[in-house]
């Protein structure tokens, strides 16, 4: 690897989109996607942003992405690596994990 770290962006808000109820929060996604990360890929560094959408970073495109959620009313959490989607409103880890590998990332 050794390339430059991955940075995971969770694009979300502290309130859940209407289509959401039962899910966890944006918050709670993006810790357990920092937790079920850095067990599958042990002392292999990356980088978990939280965004808030309704109060997003002074970065063009941090911002800009945030208000893509709220204009195209997409099911957050977000979950961006690089500048892909890998997962909306109830992300899967089997497609995070799958796009780390494309990264170079090796699974334990």
């Amino acid at each position: 690897m050794g390339e430059r770290k991955v940075e995971i962006i969770v694009y979300g808000a502290d309130q859940l989109c209407p289509s959401c109820v039962n899910l966890p929060s944006s918050k709670e996604t993006y810790e357990w996607l920092e937790a079920a990360v850095s067990r599958k890929f042990p002392d292999q560094p990356f980088d978990i942003t939280y965004v808030d959408i309704y109060n997003p970073p002074e970065m063009e495109e941090k911002k800009s992405f945030a208000e893509r959620v709220i204009e195209e009313d997409m099911f957050y959490p977000v979950v961006l690596i690089g500048d892909k989607i890998v997962g909306e409103g109830n992300p899967r880890l089997k497609t995070i994990f799958a796009e780390l590998e494309n990264h170079g990332y090796r699974a334990e």
